[in-house]
């Protein structure tokens, strides 16, 4: 069963680089005076939409709290021989390994085609409500888009591959406003800007990397309110997530000199690990968990754990073990219940979050990306539009069904869960499974 993938129910509208061109001078860094103070903390007694998203919701890359694992319950626990019900697929979204972000009852990913960078929305149904063009397309190494959409509320934010962040409005993509990484001294790594920007309370943070590596803006406005400081780094390619620990608040991200933790009100250094700095390509975002930071990377790196305590002046962040038996290109991790599972080299490894201590090593589905939802992990291959439902336990990977899309070229889009869906994206095409329990099943 295929979407109507021609059909349109809204304006095909079109986002270039309208306007004023950005303001330089808007770029200084205000310092932090008492109107910032109260700005954070009228934003800090408000929840922020993105902590108020409904059960449904999948607001951007690796979910609500960027964590992997979706809220959706009542899943199917093993799938029928050929996979899950296919509901509708769509072939013509552009090459790119963005994953798909899901809120307000739309779909949205993004895709290049003919040199252009583009945001499509889907409803539901598979049905094109509208596309927009929203920079010159990364056509350096790798061409293709990078980072998935994330959605706060009205608004849905990018960054391009050449750096370049929109906010738009998420029911049209009419732009609202626009930053370039240049504004702030940055420049793309070998591989360009692929991280997804992260909204926190009223910030919109990304990374140009530089002297300035991470930079907060106002969500609303666009305007500049503080630059990391303490150290200098370049982007590399993993996001930033948002933690909460001994009544701090900390934005934790990759860089190019390794593992890095600011302060969230100030940008603030609070620590650096560097066991992976100078790796050839830094790109998975880091886990979080109970006390514990824990971000492994390729090319034979592997990964690190971080524990985190807090002394009266700032947040300290002491490395306890390294691993071998986690080396993840890009495939990302999850934690659940204090083990890590996660891609490791061509198949699939979990490990104690606390020790280090490894659980399993196994084939899998060979190398790939993973999400977790109700008590599963759902599997997809790097190559061969492989996918595979799994058991999440310390005591083996048992997969309980498989599926194949089409598709060409290595995957790095992650599988998404939510709303009892399951999301795929393989180079152009866009697959939408029906992985619900308690229903009749017919597979494709």
């Amino acid at each position: 069963m295929r979407a109507m993938t021609g059909a349109s129910s809204g304006p095909d509208v079109t986002l270039r680089l309208w306007g004023r061109r950005a303001n330089r001078g808007s770029g200084g860094l205000p310092g932090e005076g008492r109107w910032f103070a109260i700005m954070w903390l009228v934003a800090a007694c408000l929840c922020s939409a993105s902590m108020l998203q409904g059960a449904d919701e999948w607001p951007g890359w690796r979910g609500p709290n960027r964590d992997g694992k979706s809220p959706d319950t009542g899943l199917l626990k093993e799938w029928p021989e050929g996979g899950p019900p296919l509901l509708w697929e769509v072939n013509d979204i552009g090459k790119g390994f963005s994953s798909v972000a899901v809120s307000g009852g739309r779909v949205y990913i993004t895709g290049d085609q003919n040199g252009r960078l583009y945001l499509f929305a889907f409803d539901l149904e598979g049905n094109q409500l509208w596309k927009v063009d929203v920079d010159a397309a990364w056509t350096r190494s790798h061409p293709g888009a990078r980072a998935t959409p994330t959605i706060d509320g009205d608004n849905l934010y990018l960054l391009s591959g050449n750096g370049l962040l929109v906010c738009c409005d998420a029911a049209t993509g009419r732009l609202k406003w626009k930053r370039s990484a240049k504004q702030f001294g940055g420049r793309p790594g070998g591989w360009g800007y692929a991280e997804s920007v992260l909204i926190y309370r009223n910030l919109a943070i990304f990374k140009p990397g530089g002297q300035r590596c991470i930079v907060a803006l106002d969500k609303r406005s666009g305007k500049p309110l503080w630059a990391s400081s303490g150290f200098s780094a370049g982007p590399e390619y993993s996001s930033c997530i948002a933690v909460e620990f001994a009544r701090r608040s900390l934005i934790i991200t990759g860089t190019r000199e390794g593992l890095v933790c600011v302060d969230a009100r100030s940008g603030r250094l609070q620590w650096l690990n560097n066991w992976s700095a100078r790796n050839t390509a830094n790109c998975p975002t880091p886990a979080y968990a109970d006390g514990y930071v824990f971000w492994a990377n390729g090319y034979g790196k592997g990964g690190v754990c971080v524990k985190l305590t807090a002394s009266r002046r700032r947040v300290l962040g002491r490395q306890v073990w390294t691993t071998k038996d986690m080396v993840c290109h890009h495939g990302g991790y999850i934690i659940d219940k204090g083990y890590i599972y996660g891609n490791h080299n061509n198949g699939w490894s979990c490990l104690d979050l606390k020790t280090g201590r490894v659980m399993w090593n196994t084939r899998g589905v060979g190398k790939g990306s993973l999400c977790y939802a109700d008590g599963m992990l759902y599997l997809f291959a790097e190559r061969g539009g492989r996918a595979a439902l799994a058991t999440c336990s310390p005591r083996g990977l048992e997969i309980k069904g498989r599926v194949e899309v089409e598709g060409s070229g290595p995957s790095w889009a992650h599988p998404v869960v939510i709303g009892g869906r399951l999301y795929l994206r393989y180079d152009t095409n866009l697959y939408c499974f029906d992985v619900r329990a308690g229903r009749e099943l017919t597979s494709r």
